[in-house]
């Protein structure tokens, strides 16, 4: 028994980019969703969120270009006032420039990082899952350098914002890699 044909209707490239824009913002939105999901930790300026897990999903699914786009949105949206990072800090620029900008700077990075490597071979579940874990570095590093900046100390923040974060961290991985190639498949839809 063979599938009934589907029928496409042809898309002008106004409606593409209306489709495209509407993704690469609605990502940005799943993205802030998912910095609302915080736990704040006594120990350590950096909360335990969601966020990362929401951009390695973004860029793993949406490849380097919209993921890249996506997390450029998000950042400026963060910029403008709009409550998009996790509530556990002020907020704002001020956000950004405080001592956990560093991971919200290297977010569109770390888009693009999981996005491109995502696309450079057969979309497996360990394809997924080594492009996020190559993105996750890219995105400790910018985000431990700059609160090493705020801290005046290496040691100091890789104490604030890594050790207790790794295992959470590769449960994001894994569940970024499984939830980026459901979406690419209903994105394709």
């Amino acid at each position: 028994m063979s599938n009934p044909a589907v029928i496409s209707i042809p898309q002008t490239r106004a409606q593409q980019w209306v489709r495209q824009g509407a993704i690469v913002i609605s990502a940005s939105l799943f993205v802030a969703l998912c910095a609302k999901v915080t736990l704040p930790l006594p120990f350590t300026p950096v909360p335990l969120t969601l966020q990362n897990f929401g951009v390695l999903a973004v860029g793993l699914t949406l490849g380097w270009r919209r993921g890249l786009a996506a997390l450029l949105i998000y950042l400026v949206e963060g910029a403008m006032g709009l409550p998009v990072f996790s509530p556990a800090g002020p907020g704002g620029i001020a956000q950004i420039l405080g001592p956990t900008g560093g991971f919200l700077m290297a977010y569109p990075l770390v888009a693009a990082l999981a996005g491109w490597l995502m696309d450079r071979g057969n979309q497996t579940f360990m394809r997924a899952a080594v492009a996020s874990f190559f993105a996750e570095i890219l995105l400790f590093v910018g985000g431990l350098s700059w609160l090493a900046f705020w801290t005046g100390s290496i040691a100091q923040a890789v104490r604030f914002g890594l050790y207790w974060f790794v295992f959470a961290e590769v449960i994001k991985i894994l569940l970024a890699a499984s939830t980026s190639l459901r979406a690419r498949r209903w994105l394709r839809a």
